[in-house]
């Protein structure tokens, strides 16, 4: 048997894809400082504005440029897929809502530290459990050792998690306040639980969204841009709920006049949390454009996405002053777990090496060569399946048109029809009406006629019987002789 040489597939680069997730968690880090700069406004007001623009206005703007069909994407894909997706979303929402008041009571470092840990470890873990693939998370040397990147990352959240209880026994009261001005943990636990663990629907969500990203490959969206689609239609579940419970806080709290307030620095307000909310969704932009270079270790994106975030937002805490006053014991957790987050995306892009050595040194066996075929067999079978869906799109949508067309050509018909009967109607009522004039002209005429006949004579008007009018007419009667001459009279 001859040798043969498995190409791996050259979009697939971990580096790149870790670098890129990474980056996607530097966003997730920063995007609360914007709210800083927003005064005189209700919270649920900035948040009402950051929604809009960072869950609606960006993400489509985007889609429209990265999958320029993205409309017709969305028309052909599966109803119970972009249901899902969007319930998805929604569940990320109620988590969306509770992580500000997380970072509120908590602050941007130990905030983050613990809702992202959570996230992490939900949202990585449980999407291939659900899926039934459970094997897969063990199934490779490669795999082992991404889900041990996984797992450590966890570790470092936990020890940063472990440095924020420290903090909390160390400094009194006020001097949390100074960095985080309603500072509470026990308020600030529970907000990190509840948002960690809903705030998962977001990858849930985001890798529901399979034969969506089939449709927009078929349809000529690149490889990197393909999950868009899915992300806007996930976003709009968020912020179904976030829209909603805002404008609810709104009236609740009569602070609606907040979005007409001229008092207030109303176009800053506005630009401040716009940013806000564009700075937060590239975190998933990121997150979803770095999926294509793991290859199938996608999955992980999720775990270095959160590490990230906790990386950064903890240095950025410490730039802020809220780990200021600290003992040695809280810094020396703090700087392990950071130490041990930056470990953790070390070793998951490592495992995306191991599998791309794996995949490209060759092969001699037979039993290679036979792995070799299976894999060029699926890889038939799944472009089958692609162009039979694509086959299914395009008979979807011309039987669309069609029924279009149909509806519209019975639409006109209608129309026509009862055009036609309104003018029958209009014209049978006016024969009518000149039909009965004219039958009241000639009984006029035939009245005033009548009155002159009898003003000019006193001629009897004799009516006769209509049946004796064919009778025969008598004979005239004969002359009687005339008188013979000389012959008188009486004789």
């Amino acid at each position: 048997m001859e040798s043969i040489l498995a190409v791996s597939d050259p979009a697939v680069n971990p580096a790149l894809g870790i670098l890129i997730f990474m980056l996607g968690g530097l966003a997730g880090a920063v995007f609360y400082l914007p709210f800083k700069k927003v005064t005189q406004w209700a919270w649920e007001s900035y948040w009402f504005v950051y929604a809009l623009f960072g869950l609606v206005i960006v993400p489509w703007v985007l889609a429209f440029i990265t999958a320029p069909e993205v409309i017709s994407i969305l028309k052909a894909a599966p109803n119970d897929e972009l249901t899902r997706c969007y319930i998805f979303g929604a569940m990320w929402g109620f988590g969306g809502l509770t992580w500000g008041l997380m970072i509120r009571y908590l602050g941007v470092g130990l905030g983050l530290a613990l809702g992202c840990g959570i996230c992490s470890a939900a949202g990585t873990l449980l999407p291939p459990i659900f899926k039934g693939q459970i094997d897969s998370l063990t199934a490779t040397n490669s795999a082992c050792v991404a889900l041990l990147g996984v797992v450590i990352s966890v570790i470092g959240i936990v020890l940063i998690g472990c440095a924020g209880i420290s903090k909390e026994k160390e400094l009194p009261e006020e001097e949390k306040k100074k960095a985080v001005a309603e500072y509470s943990f026990k308020k600030g636990i529970i907000a990190a639980l509840f948002s960690g663990l809903m705030s998962a629907g977001m990858a849930f969500g985001l890798q529901s969204g399979t034969e969506i990203e089939s449709i927009a490959l078929l349809k000529g969206t690149a490889a990197t841009w393909k999950g868009m689609p899915v992300l806007v239609v996930v976003l709009l579940g968020g912020f179904t709920v976030n829209g909603i419970w805002c404008l609810c806080l709104n009236f609740k709290n009569k602070t609606i006049g907040d979005y007409t307030n001229f008092k207030a620095p109303l176009i800053g307000n506005i630009i401040f949390a716009g940013i806000a909310g564009a700075i937060w969704v590239m975190q998933f932009v990121c997150n979803k454009t770095g999926e294509p270079s793991m290859g199938e270790f996608a999955y992980v994106g999720w775990a270095v996405l959160m590490a990230s975030s906790i990386l950064f937002s903890t240095i950025l805490g410490i730039f802020l002053g809220e780990w200021k006053g600290t003992g040695g014991r809280t810094k020396t957790l703090l700087a392990i777990g950071i130490a041990v987050l930056l470990g953790s995306s070390i070793i998951t892009g490592w495992s995306g090496y191991l599998k791309k050595d794996t995949a490209s040194a060759p092969v001699t066996t037979e039993e290679s060569a036979l792995n070799s075929l299976s894999e060029n067999l699926t890889k038939s079978s799944d472009s089958l399946k692609a162009t039979g869906e694509k086959v299914s799109s395009d008979l979807k949508s011309a039987a669309e048109k069609l029924q279009s067309a149909a509806k519209s050509v019975g639409n006109d018909a209608k129309d026509a029809a009862k055009n036609i009967s309104e003018q029958a109607k209009t014209t049978a009522e006016k024969v009518a009406n000149d039909t009965k004039e004219a039958i009241e002209n000639v009984k006029n005429e035939a009245k005033a006629a009548v009155e002159e006949l009898k003003g000019k004579s006193n001629t009897t008007v004799i009516k006769v019987d209509p049946s004796l009018t064919n009778a025969p007419v008598p004979p005239a009667p004969t002359p009687a002789p005339a008188p013979a001459t000389g012959l008188s009279s009486d004789r």
